[in-house]
């Protein structure tokens, strides 16, 4: 073989090295120090599945790079997401981790609100559920007897018109329930606990919080189990949540109740904070402009972190018994979670405009 040819074919060779080399490899993080801002306090749900996220990340990442939890709170989280919008690098080396209280004024438009969802690379996605259920005083067995409601004033333990709690907000008028939310609860385990003395007739609980807590009510008869709010299938349908298979989803009940199929611009709007408090809650993301090698890195990361045996082995006690999700499912949460029409927006923003005075100026 000459020179020439000899120089052509390691020419081919390395190229096909290249072609070899999975696309993450030309991201490493040796030596450096990755932040995860979690815009929420020290200790709450968000700063839990963070860190529990930050610790088991930095063995998959390329490079080992040392991950931790920066905590940036303020304006329900909403400060921090704007100051990582405005000042995060896209080297991979600044992650965003956000939740249900990130997309809610993202999907309101809120003027407070500068950054764009759509500008974002995911990293992960992460699902979460709930039962709503009632007191057994009510007289109500199943969904088929909410009839029995009718004229008869219920109250549930509100964090928020604005908040998480939206979402039983517009589940249970679609429903026909006539419900006081009595706001400035801190959370819902005092939630649960008004309940428990009466002073409410109406809850949910997050799935962790309800098999715990709430489940002892139903076994002694205390509370009537209604429905969960739901997870989202491969085609972005509601579907039955795997913690829960006897109990209907949301829209199940809807049916069941109503005698007929969700539909019209209340269920639009209504369905899309659904997903983004539940199905899409939590979402990890990098910022704009982030270089593709990079995101694959973080992906990868993902795909072999899922498979720990210590992430397998601590991950229900600690974010829930759900599945996070990257490439293409996680996507598709990504998009559902942070997309709502600009009719359903309107339909939402008037509804807490005129019935509850709520302002949405800056």
């Amino acid at each position: 073989m000459n020179r020439r040819s000899l120089m052509v074919a390691s020419a081919a060779v390395a190229l096909m090295a290249g072609w070899a080399q999975p696309s993450w490899a030309a991201a490493d993080f040796t030596n450096k120090t990755i932040t995860m801002v979690i815009p929420f306090g020290v200790g709450g749900g968000s700063d839990v599945w963070g860190r529990f996220n930050a610790a088991l990340l930095q063995k998959y990442l390329p490079g080992k790079p040392a991950v931790v939890v920066k905590n940036q709170p303020g304006g329900g989280s909403v400060s921090g997401s704007n100051i990582f919008a405005v000042q995060a690098k896209p080297d991979g080396l600044t992650v965003l981790g956000t939740s249900g209280s990130t997309q809610f004024p993202y999907l309101l438009g809120e003027p407070r609100v500068k950054y764009d969802y759509k500008d974002w690379k995911l990293v992960l996605a992460a699902p979460t559920g709930g039962v709503a259920y009632l007191s057994s005083k009510l007289g109500v067995k199943s969904l088929k007897d909410l009839g029995k409601l009718k004229g008869t004033q219920l109250h549930y333990a509100s964090q928020g018109l604005t908040s998480l709690d939206m979402v039983p907000l517009l589940g249970f008028r679609l429903l026909g329930l006539d419900v006081q939310h009595v706001v400035g609860f801190p959370g819902r385990g005092e939630g649960r606990i008004a309940f428990e003395r009466g002073e409410m007739d109406i809850d949910y609980q997050t799935t962790s919080a309800y098999l715990r807590s709430a489940m002892p009510l139903v076994k002694s008869g205390d509370a009537v189990p209604l429905f969960s709010w739901g997870v989202l299938d491969e085609h972005g349908n509601l579907a039955r949540d795997p913690n829960f298979p006897d109990l209907p989803h949301f829209e199940e009940a809807y049916e069941i109740a109503m005698g007929k199929k969700p539909s019209g611009i209340e269920w639009e709007a209504f369905r899309a904070f659904l997903v983004a408090g539940f199905p899409g809650q939590k979402l990890l993301v990098l910022p704009k402009g982030t270089p593709d090698d990079i995101v694959e890195a973080y992906r990868n990361a993902v795909r072999q972190m899922v498979k720990d045996p210590e992430y397998i082995e601590k991950r229900d006690d600690l974010i829930g018994e759900y599945e996070e999700l990257t490439d293409k499912p996680g996507e598709q949460l990504f998009k559902a979670a942070t997309t709502i029409s600009p009719e359903a927006r309107e339909w939402v923003r008037n509804f807490l405009i005129k019935d509850y005075g709520v302002s949405f100026e800056k």
